[in-house]
C-alpha cells in the first residue's frame, strides 16, 4: 500500500460514517470500520462481495448509471433504517465505480433533535435577554461579550449591537468579568462604580466539562440608594408584620389560669389538680357543666398549663355564629369562592389556631352537617377551605364545652356518637354551685371586691345574715348568677353612707 493509500485509509477509518467503494461491476474493494459496524459484518464477509448482495433493494442501474444524483435516500437493512448517498467514481468520462456513504437514520435524528434543542435554547435565551428588566451580560472565556441584555444597554445608554463582540473592559466600567473568567472564582454582591454611581453586581463563572467557558454578570442594584430604600421598606414591613403578630397573639391569648378559679372546696381543688395533669397532654377535652359554672375559665387554664401556651388560643361560640357562616368561620374560604367573599380569601379559626388550641364553646349547638366536617378534621388533621381544591394540614388541640346533656342528644339523634367519642377523650365535669356551697363565702368576698373596685363604691364586707341567705339559695345560674346578685346589691348602696352589703336588697329570701 502506498503512502497516499495508507493516508486515505486512515482518514476513512476515522470518519463516523460508513464508506463502501465498489468497482464498475459492483464488487466491493474498500470498506471503512464504521461501515462494518453499521452492517454488522467483517472484512472477509464484505470485500470482493457484490454491492447488490449487501443492499438487496439496489439494482445495477441504481448505482452505476451516468446521471446519478447525490441525493440521500432511506433504505432498510436488517430491519434498521439507513440513510445513504451514492456518488459515481468517474475517470476520463467513464464510470469506474461508485462510493456509498451511509449512516443509521437514528443517528441523524438524534443530531437533528440536539440541533433543534440548541436552536430553541438560543432563541429562548435571546428572547430572555431582550425582555428581562435585569442588566445581564455573558462573556466567553476570552472576555468578549456574546450576550447583552437590553436592560443593561439602556442602563449604560448604548445599543445592544454596540456591545456584543466587544471585549467587556471596553463596554463596562470597572468590570471584573474578565478576571472571573480567568480564575473561575465567583463574586457575589460586590460593589462596582459605574457612571459615578455605586452599584451591586454578581459575577458567576460558567463551567463545561470542568473548564471555564465563560461568565455571567448581573446587576442586582443599579444604585446603592436602591438597596437602602429596599432595606428600609422591608424593615417597615417586618415591623408592621411583628405588630400584627403581637396584636394577633394578644387578642387570641388565653387570659385566665387556675388562680382565677376561686374556691376552697375539696371537689374544686381536686378538679384543678386534675386539670393541671391533663393540660400536659395533647388529647381533646370535653368540659361539661351548667351555665355559669366557669367552663371557659377551665378551657383557658388548660391552654395556659399546656406545652402550647405560647401558641394561639382561639375561641369559637358555636351557638353565636349564624348557620350559613359557620363553615367559612371555622375553615376559611378562597377569594371569589362565593358572592361577597373577601378579596384574598380568609383563613378560618382552625388554621388560625394551628399549633395551639381551639375552644369550641356551646358544642351542643353545632349543626349536624358541621358535626360531620368537624369529625373529618379531627380524624384527618386536615382542613379544606371553601372553594379550595386541596387540603391543609393542621396541628390543633380541641377543647369543647357545653351545658347540654350530649349523651341524651346522642340517644335522640341530635349529636353524632362518633364525634362525641372523639371529643370526650378527657372529661371535666364542673360541679354546680349548689353542690359546693362552702365556696360561696370565698366567691362572694372576691366578687364584692372586684365589683366595688370597678364601680368605685366602697364596700366593707358582707353580713353573716346575708351569707346565710346566699347559702340557702339553690343558684340555678351558678357563679354567674351570684356575681349578678352581688353587683345589683352593691349598686343599691348609698355611696355616702358606705353601708355594709345587705342581701335583703336583692330579696333572695322571697
Amino acid at each position: 500500500m502506498s503512502k497516499i493509500d495508507f493516508n486515505l485509509s486512515v482518514i476513512a477509518n476515522s470518519l463516523p460514517i460508513g464508506i463502501l467503494i465498489a468497482d464498475d461491476k459492483g464488487i466491493i474493494y474498500f470498506s471503512n470500520a464504521e461501515a462494518l459496524k453499521i452492517l454488522d459484518l467483517d472484512h472477509e464477509n464484505i470485500l470482493s462481495k457484490n454491492i447488490f448482495d449487501i443492499f438487496l433493494s439496489f439494482q445495477k442501474e441504481d448505482i452505476l448509471k451516468s446521471n446519478i444524483k447525490c441525493t440521500p435516500s432511506i433504505i432498510k437493512y436488517n430491519g434498521i433504517d439507513i440513510i445513504i448517498t451514492i456518488k459515481n467514481i468517474v475517470h476520463d468520462e467513464c464510470i469506474k465505480g461508485a462510493c456509498l456513504i451511509f449512516q443509521k437514520l437514528d443517528i441523524y435524528k438524534e443530531f437533528i433533535r440536539q440541533s433543534d434543542d440548541e436552536i430553541e435554547s438560543a432563541l429562548l435565551l435571546k428572547a430572555l435577554m431582550e425582555t428581562t428588566n435585569d442588566p445581564i451580560v455573558y462573556v466567553n472565556k476570552e472576555g468578549f461579550i456574546e450576550l447583552f441584555s437590553k436592560a443593561y444597554a439602556e442602563f449604560l445608554e448604548i445599543k445592544v449591537e454596540d456591545a456584543v463582540g466587544k471585549h467587556v473592559t471596553e463596554i463596562i466600567e470597572n468590570t471584573r468579568m474578565h478576571i472571573v473568567v480567568k480564575n473561575g472564582i465567583p463574586e457575589y454582591e460586590e460593589v462596582q462604580k459605574i457612571k459615578g454611581k455605586k452599584m451591586i453586581a454578581t459575577r458567576i463563572p460558567v463551567f463545561f466539562n470542568g473548564k471555564v467557558v465563560g461568565a455571567v454578570g448581573k446587576v442586582l442594584f443599579r444604585d446603592i440608594d436602591e438597596l437602602k430604600y429596599l432595606y428600609q421598606k422591608v424593615s417597615k414591613i417586618e415591623k408592621e408584620l411583628n405588630l400584627y403578630k403581637n396584636e394577633f397573639k394578644t387578642v387570641n391569648k388565653a387570659k385566665y389560669n387556675l388562680n382565677h378559679i376561686i374556691s376552697n372546696s375539696k371537689s374544686m381543688d381536686e378538679l384543678k389538680e386534675f386539670t393541671k395533669k391533663i393540660a400536659q397532654s395533647n388529647s381533646n377535652v370535653l368540659i361539661l357543666g351548667e351555665s355559669g359554672t366557669g367552663k371557659e375559665l377551665f378551657a383557658h387554664s388548660i391552654h395556659n398549663n399546656s406545652r402550647r401556651v405560647n401558641s394561639p388560643f382561639i375561641k369559637v361560640n358555636c351557638g353565636a355564629i349564624p348557620y350559613e357562616l359557620l363553615e367559612s368561620e371555622l375553615f376559611g374560604y378562597e377569594e371569589g369562592s362565593f358572592t361577597g367573599a373577601k378579596k384574598g380569601g380568609r383563613i378560618g379559626k382552625f388554621k388560625a389556631a394551628d399549633g395551639g388550641t381551639i375552644f369550641l364553646d356551646e358544642i351542643g349547638d353545632l349543626p349536624m352537617n358541621m358535626q360531620v366536617k368537624l369529625l373529618r378534621v379531627i380524624q384527618d388533621k386536615e382542613i379544606e377551605k371553601i372553594g379550595s381544591s386541596h387540603s391543609e394540614s393542621i396541628d390543633v388541640r380541641i377543647i369543647a364545652a357545653t351545658n347540654k346533656d350530649l349523651e341524651k342528644m346522642v340517644d335522640e339523634g341530635m349529636f353524632r356518637l362518633d364525634l362525641y367519642y372523639r371529643l370526650n377523650v378527657v372529661n371535666i365535669r364542673i360541679p354546680p354551685l349548689r353542690e359546693r356551697k362552702e365556696d360561696i363565702n370565698t366567691l362572694s368576698q372576691y366578687l364584692i371586691k372586684k365589683t366595688s373596685r370597678r364601680e368605685d363604691i366602697r364596700v366593707d364586707g358582707i353580713s353573716d345574715e346575708a351569707l346565710e341567705y346566699l347559702k340557702r339559695y339553690h343558684w340555678p345560674g351558678n357563679v354567674r348568677e351570684l356575681g349578678n346578685i352581688l353587683e345589683r346589691a352593691i349598686n343599691f348602696l348609698d355611696k355616702r353612707l358606705l353601708l355594709i352589703l345587705n342581701i335583703y336588697l336583692v330579696k333572695l329570701q322571697e
